[in-house]
């Protein structure tokens, strides 16, 4: 028995890293706007079916095709912040507006990706001519996770450094700890809000477009996924970068090894269990942002 378990800890760092680029974007954009971006899922599956479309439609070298399906993510990210949420919030909008204007763009756009692309479980990894496979203490990993992994790591740095490094990351931060004085010392938020929802949306596409190359992608992921990405940020702290990556890793965990004597279909109760008990327990998550 004791041998399955390099290959669940496999599992769960893979797992954990796609959780972490979902909950990066995610936490990156709650974090300055104060609101729920429920479009952020299906920003994910955009990503996925950009690259899709580039290497079958097109038939486009990979790199052209990823790079593509992470521009068309950040566009859309950006385009959905300049014609609705940024008027919305001209108009004094609640968070509450925000979030339901955010749904409906969500079940727009989810039902465009099925219009177009129909609603079959696609593949990317068929576009690769030949995949590794390595095996770690009896564990077994492929050399498109280990791509995710490091190019999670990578992102996870690079904003890390971001933001506290560069006037932008600084910024960013103005807003997030109080928009109204942010104005007030000269900074134009509508233009850092905009940056940042091209960043978290193109995070958001990474992600789907790691899962298309690792296991495949539907119209209907990106619920899935903005599940995950929320309950990742609630664990790890609302509002914390930091702290969401670590969320996104326990999830990952507690989910294949709670699967581990039953069946894989209960991943997402056990999710949903994890996140009451955090709301019960810990509301304020692992590393709670201190204001």
């Amino acid at each position: 028995m004791e041998s399955i378990i390099p290959q669940l800890i496999i599992n769960s760092i893979i797992a954990g890293s796609i959780y972490s680029l979902v909950t990066l974007g995610f936490n990156l954009i709650f974090g300055t706007t104060r609101f729920v971006n429920l479009t952020h899922g299906v920003v994910a599956a955009i990503g996925g079916y950009g690259t899709f479309a580039m290497l079958e439609l097109f038939d486009q070298d990979i790199f052209v095709s990823i790079l593509f399906g992470i521009i068309v993510a950040a566009f859309i990210g950006w385009l959905s912040e300049k014609l609705i949420y940024r008027p919305m919030r001209k108009n004094k909008s609640s968070s509450t507006v925000l979030l339901v204007a955010s749904l409906g763009l969500f079940t727009a756009l989810q039902a465009v990706i099925a219009i177009i692309f129909s609603s079959e479980f696609k593949t990317l990894s068929k576009n690769i001519d030949s995949i590794k496979v390595y095996e770690i203490f009896g564990g077994i990993i492929t050399e498109v996770q280990i791509i995710i992994l490091c190019t999670a790591i990578l992102i996870m740095v690079s904003l890390g450094l971001m933001m506290k490094f560069t006037k932008l990351g600084k910024a960013i931060k103005a807003i997030s700890d109080d928009e109204e004085v942010a104005k007030i010392v000269g900074i134009n938020t509508n233009k850092i809000i905009a940056k940042v929802f091209i960043i978290g949306s193109a995070i958001a596409g990474v992600a789907g477009i790691a899962i298309g190359f690792d296991t495949g992608i539907e119209p209907t992921m990106g619920m899935s996924l903005l599940f995950k990405g929320v309950i990742a940020m609630i664990i790890g702290g609302i509002g914390n970068v930091y702290g969401g990556v670590a969320g996104a890793f326990l999830l990952g965990f507690v989910e294949n090894f709670g699967i581990w004597k039953i069946s894989g279909e209960w991943k997402d109760t056990i999710a949903f269990v994890v996140l009451l008990l955090f709301l019960v327990i810990r509301p304020g998550g692992i590393f709670n942002k201190k204001k």
